[in-house]
């Protein structure tokens, strides 16, 4: 998964065609390593999304404007719109991540 450096390439990546998956983590989190560990495999089987990484300590002021108050958290973005917002303590294990990225269509 690819890591977000700048505010720049957000933008750019939120106004992307289809669905953008961003994982707001820290270095020092670890519910983020857990998370880590599965996610491969969430990826794969998602192959319609585009799906990033976003350190909350490098780029602050993006995760103050989407309200990101726990990490790890799962933001999904469509035509530069914020669609869905699975908080921390509902992205700790595989199968909750699953639930939402599957029911997320549903949700638009």
């Amino acid at each position: 998964m690819d890591r977000i450096t700048s505010e720049d390439q957000y933008k750019s990546l939120i106004h992307s065609d289809g669905y953008t998956v961003i994982k707001f983590d820290a270095t020092w989190c670890p519910d983020c390593k857990n998370l880590d560990r599965f996610i491969g495999s969430i990826i794969e089987e998602n192959s319609d999304k585009q799906f990033y990484a976003l350190d909350v300590e490098q780029l602050e002021q993006v995760a103050q404007e989407n309200e990101v108050r726990g990490i790890p958290s799962l933001l999904v973005y469509k035509d530069g719109q914020k669609i869905a917002h699975l908080h921390s303590k509902y992205a700790k294990t595989p199968g909750q991540i699953r639930e939402y990225l599957s029911t997320l269509v549903s949700q638009v």
